[in-house]
C-alpha cells in the first residue's frame, strides 16, 4: 500500500461529471482539422479501418468522430434529420458499423442557433437533440460554441447554456461522453468538470509551433482573463495558457488543449514530437486531426507510442506541472523563444520529467531532483529528494518508420505480437506489471549523490522521462477518491 502525502500547493481538482465516462483522457479521430466539411458515411468507415489496421486502436485511439455539417433539416416536431446524400444508410447504420469494429461513435453540434459552419444547433432544442443522439447509439458529443444568441459573458450564463445538454444527455440513459468546445470562455476550467467530460481551454489550434497569429486574439496565452479566443492559436500559446490551472482537470474531466496537428505536415517532427508530448503529459483529449487515409510511416511512429500514450492513459490522472520557464534564449524570426521544465507524478510511484526546448537553436538543459519535485516541498524540503532513480526515455524505442511502412502497406498482423494492446491489457495492468513497451529505454540514474538530470535537446523538441524510484519508498503524491 502506498502512504499518501496530501500536497499543500496543488489544489485538488473537483469532482467531475458522475457518467462513468473519461476516466482517463479520450482517445480517437476527428476529421475538422484535416478535412472540414468534406464529411461522408464512406469516410468514416474507410477511417475506422485504417485506425484497426494500423494498430492504433489497439494503444487506445477508439472514438471516431464526426464534426460539422453532417446536418439535415429540422422537423416540425423539433427533431434534427441528417444530410441523407452523405449518410445514406443514416446514423444508426454508422454507429452499428463502427461498434461492429470495436469502436465508439462521437458526433457533433453547438450550443446555439446555429453550429459553426451554419448548421442547425441545438440552442433549445437539447432535449430533442440528446434523444435522436441516443436513438442513433452516439456514444459522445462535440458541444461547440457558435451562434449562442449572446447568452455568455458570466460564467453563470455559459454554464446554464451547456448544462441543458449536459442534462439531456444524462436523460436519455445511454452514456455519452460530453466534450464541451467553449474555447475557454467564462472560466470554464473552474466549472467544466461539473458538467462535462472535457472542456476546450483556448482558441482554435493551426499547425504552427509557436508563430503568433492575430486570428488568436488573446496575444498572451497566459491572461486568464482572456476573452475571444479565436482561432490560429500555436502550440505554445496553447500550452502557455493552459499552464496556471493544468491541475483542473482529473478522472472524469480534462482541460482540452484541442486536436491534435500531428501528420498535417506544417511542424517538423521534433515539434510534432514536442506537441504530441505535451498534450499527454498535461491529459489533453488525444484526438488524430489528420486525414489517417493518407497516414505515413513518420506520423504512425509518433502516434503509437505506447510508452508515451501511457503517461497520457496514467491511472493516477494527474497532469504535468510547470517547474521553471526561461525567456533568456534565442529568438526565432517570430520573435518567440523559451525553455520549459515540466514534471509530475506518474502511476504506480513514478515521476514524470520534460524538458522542452522552445528556442531557435538546439540547447543542452538540465534540471535536478530538488526543481523536480518542488511542488512536493520547495527548496529540496520534499522527502523524494531522498531516493534514487532510474531514467527511461520515452521515445528511446519509438518504432523505427520502416516497420511503420511495412505496416500500412498491410503487414499489421506480423507485428501484432509484440504491439501493445490496451483493449486485451490496459495500460493500469500493464504500468503495474512494468511492461518494458511502456517503460521506454533506461538511460541512467539519478540520486541525492548525483541529483541532476541534463541532456541534449533539439530546436522546438523535448526530453520526456520516466523516473522510477530505486530507494523501495513508498512515498506518494495526492491521489484522487476514485483511486483510493
Amino acid at each position: 500500500m502506498f502512504t499518501i502525502l496530501f500536497s499543500s500547493l496543488l489544489a485538488a481538482p473537483a469532482a467531475a461529471i458522475s457518467n462513468g465516462l473519461a476516466r482517463t483522457p479520450q482517445m480517437g479521430w476527428n476529421n475538422w482539422n484535416s478535412l472540414g466539411c468534406d464529411v461522408s458515411q464512406d469516410l468514416l468507415l474507410d477511417t475506422s479501418k485504417v485506425l484497426l489496421d494500423s494498430g492504433l486502436r489497439d494503444v487506445g485511439y477508439e472514438y471516431v468522430v464526426l464534426d460539422d455539417c453532417w446536418q439535415g433539416e429540422r422537423g416540425q416536431n423539433g427533431y434534427i434529420t441528417y444530410d441523407e446524400q452523405k449518410f445514406p444508410n443514416g446514423m444508426k447504420y454508422i454507429a452499428g458499423k463502427l461498434h461492429d469494429m470495436g469502436f465508439k461513435y462521437g458526433m457533433y453540434s453547438s450550443a446555439g442557433e446555429m453550429t459553426c459552419a451554419r448548421f442547425e444547433g441545438s440552442l433549445d432544442y437539447e432535449k430533442e437533440d440528446a434523444e435522436i443522439y441516443a436513438s442513433w447509439d452516439v456514444d459522445y458529443l462535440k458541444y461547440d460554441n457558435c451562434f449562442h444568441m449572446g447568452r455568455f459573458g458570466t460564467a453563470k450564463l455559459s454554464f446554464d447554456r451547456f448544462n441543458a445538454m449536459s442534462q439531456a444527455l444524462n436523460a436519455t440513459g445511454r452514456p455519452i461522453l460530453y466534450s464541451l468546445c467553449n474555447w475557454g470562455e467564462d472560466y470554464v476550467h473552474t466549472w467544466g468538470m461539473s458538467l462535462a467530460n472535457s472542456w476546450r481551454v483556448s482558441g482554435d489550434i493551426y499547425d504552427h509551433f509557436d508563430r503568433p497569429d492575430a486570428l488568436c486574439s488573446c496575444n498572451d496565452p497566459r491572461d486568464p482573463h482572456c476573452v475571444a479566443p479565436g482561432s490560429h492559436c500555436s502550440v505554445m500559446n496553447i500550452i502557455n495558457k493552459v499552464a496556471p490551472y493544468v491541475d483542473r482537470g482529473g478522472p472524469g474531466g480534462w482541460n482540452d488543449m484541442d486536436m491534435l496537428e500531428v501528420g498535417q505536415g506544417g511542424m517538423t517532427d521534433s515539434e510534432y514530437v514536442a506537441h504530441f508530448s505535451m498534450w499527454c503529459a498535461l491529459k489533453s483529449a488525444l484526438l488524430i486531426g489528420t486525414d489517417l487515409r493518407k497516414l505515413t510511416p513518420n506520423t504512425l511512429t509518433i502516434l503509437n507510442n505506447p510508452a508515451v500514450i501511457a503517461v497520457s492513459q496514467d491511472p493516477m490522472g494527474r497532469s504535468a506541472t510547470r517547474v521553471r520557464q526561461d525567456f533568456n534564449v534565442k529568438k526565432d524570426k517570430y520573435g518567440q523563444g523559451e525553455i520549459q521544465v515540466w514534471s509530475g507524478p506518474l502511476y504506480p510511484s513514478d515521476q514524470l520529467v520534460i524538458l522542452l526546448n522552445a528556442a531557435d537553436e538546439d540547447l543542452t538543459m538540465t534540471t535536478d531532483l530538488n526543481e523536480i519535485f518542488v511542488h512536493e516541498g520547495p527548496e529540496g524540503s520534499a522527502p523524494h529528494t531522498k531516493h534514487e532513480y532510474a531514467v527511461y526515455d520515452l521515445w528511446a524505442d519509438r518504432m523505427d518508420e520502416r516497420q511503420a511502412e511495412k505496416i500500412l502497406q498491410g503487414d499489421f498482423k506480423k507485428y501484432q505480437k509484440g504491439w501493445y494492446n490496451s483493449t486485451e491489457t490496459p495500460y493500469k495492468e500493464g504500468l503495474t506489471n512494468r511492461d518494458e513497451r511502456l517503460m521506454g529505454k533506461k538511460v541512467g540514474t539519478i540520486s541525492p549523490k548525483s541529483p541532476e538530470l541534463s541532456a541534449k535537446v533539439p530546436r522546438h523538441g523535448v526530453k520526456m522521462y520516466r523516473l522510477v524510484n530505486l530507494s523501495g519508498s513508498s512515498t506518494r503524491y495526492m491521489l484522487h477518491k476514485q483511486e483510493l
